[in-house]
């Protein structure tokens, strides 16, 4: 995907690409940069953008512009950056390498490495056994019980205490207290929040006269009604069903659960082997019986579904607020846009259950390896900074896990402001050491029912089982 086609602003990824070459030393010793003409050419922009990103570059020190010369690397500012102190970072992707360098500005130099979402625990569980952790880690939340456990990660009080009582009083509820252990208190801090819910396409919805379903009983009554008449390649619903969409199915699939009622294990025990749970997969598969939900979903990879909605050849989809950003991507559409032909609401409730709202996200870490954790610290505090999380959720679409950032958003971005009432009362996804086997287990679970490898309550006793096998808790089967 080239810059032009991004979901942000084109001079804002511009610009961020051009940092990143002045700070590589891409520009040679005489530190010129290619001419507007050229830099159009070469990313397929037109002039406004360029002559933005430049401009702005230049108001903030990077660059210097010389009329009839051309635009320079300002010397001074490079080498004020080579002058500040480094700090090792590792994350998942580059839009978080952009971000993290933003925060760092010309006080901190940062060494990133940087992997798909898919292969990042691997590499920073590899990375600790091997004693080269980062200074700062930013992994998925769900990691954060296992890696604690085997004493990967610093308390964030030892090193600066003042702050854990600003983030106490101001990150909303799911997070303040979500990875604060016993004895060592917060682990680690959220970056943003996402969560779960159905998205739907607003011409879909009126054409057949419906509001957005608030139960399961709405959901299945409006997925018939969409589907009569469809064509082979568009569906009424869709969803990431098994492992190839690894993580993104789990989180489909538990909030499923949590809007019957249903619940995976406690710390006392797997509650995953009850009616309730059986009812979301016997539900699940009448959607399938129904020609509502296609079987096919148990292929699809994490950004499938996202795209079959974006491209008009479904209707319905069970996704993230996450899935904004690549949703304005796929359409071509700026993320303010979005809510104007798309609509996310709360996951239908089914009969035992409230509307659900499944929190996840990333989040900050510091491991105990870190050469540098007081300066790790310093780059936390300002990644998480209200303004700088304002300027990120603004941008893509994700929400700020602290309250003074979501009301300052909320009057100006619609989007913001309809999902940010949902994550007072969030909940978030079950915490052992051992969830990523569970959460195979579960991708595994939702891919058995959708195919009839298994009925809804053979495969919901079998993940039961296996669950219980992984954390060694005992099966409590209601």
């Amino acid at each position: 995907m080239d810059i032009a086609q991004q979901p942000l602003p084109a001079y804002y990824r511009l610009k961020r690409r051009l940092l990143a070459d002045i700070e590589s030393g891409h520009y040679g010793a005489d530190g010129r940069l290619p001419t507007e003409h050229a830099l159009c050419a070469e990313y397929g922009l037109s002039r406004t953008p360029v002559a933005r990103a430049l401009s702005e570059l230049a108001a903030e020190g990077v660059v210097v512009r010389h009329r009839r010369r051309g635009t320079f690397v300002n010397p001074e500012w490079m080498r004020a950056l080579r002058a500040a102190p480094e700090v090792s970072v590792m994350t998942c992707d580059q839009a978080w390498e952009d971000q993290l360098r933003e925060a760092a500005g010309n006080d901190l130099r940062l060494s990133i490495t940087s992997a798909p979402l898919s292969e990042l625990r691997a590499m920073f569980r590899r990375a600790i056994a091997e004693g080269r952790g980062p200074d700062l880690a930013l992994v998925d939340s769900v990691w954060v019980a296992e890696f604690a456990e085997s004493h990967m990660l610093t308390p964030i009080g030892e090193l600066d205490p003042e702050w854990v009582a600003e983030h106490d009083a101001d990150f909303l509820p799911p997070f303040a207290d979500a990875y604060r252990l016993a004895g060592d208190g917060i682990v680690a801090v959220q970056a943003q929040a996402d969560v779960t819910g159905l998205w739907y396409r607003r011409e879909a919805l009126d054409a057949v006269g419906a509001s957005p379903p608030g139960t399961w009983r709405e959901l299945r009554a409006l997925g018939r009604a969409l589907a009569a008449g469809l064509p082979r390649d568009r569906y009424a619903l869709v969803m990431p069903g098994g492992p190839a969409a690894t993580e993104t199915a789990t989180y489909a699939l538990v909030g499923l659960l949590a809007a019957n009622g249903a619940t995976i294990f406690t710390a006392d025990a797997v509650t995953l082997d009850s009616p309730a749970a059986v009812e979301t997969l016997r539900f699940l598969r009448r959607l399938v019986d129904d020609g509502v939900l296609p079987a096919e979903v148990v292929t699809y990879d994490r950004h499938r579904a996202a795209r079959l909605l974006a491209a008009g050849r479904a209707d319905l989809f069970v996704g993230a607020s996450y899935h904004a950003e690549l949703i304005a991507a796929e359409t071509g559409t700026a993320l303010p846009e979005v809510g104007e032909r798309f609509g996310f609401v709360p996951l239908p409730a089914g009969p035992h259950g409230p509307p659900a709202i499944l929190c996840g996200g990333m989040v900050y870490c510091i491991p105990r390896q870190a050469r540098n954790p007081r300066l790790a610290m310093r780059l936390l505090r300002a990644a998480t900074a209200p303004k700088r999380l304002a300027d990120l959720c603004a941008e893509t679409g994700q929400l700020p896990p602290r309250r003074s950032v979501l009301d300052a958003m909320a009057p100006v971005s619609p989007f913001h402001a309809q999902t940010a009432a949902l994550l007072e009362h969030a909940v978030m996804r079950p915490s052992a050491p051992v969830y990523a086997l569970v959460s195979a287990q579960l991708q595994t679970l939702l891919e058995g029912v959708l195919t009839r490898r298994w009925s809804p309550a053979a495969g919901v006793a079998l993940a039961a089982d296996r669950i219980s096998a992984i954390t060694g808790l005992p099966v409590v089967r209601a």
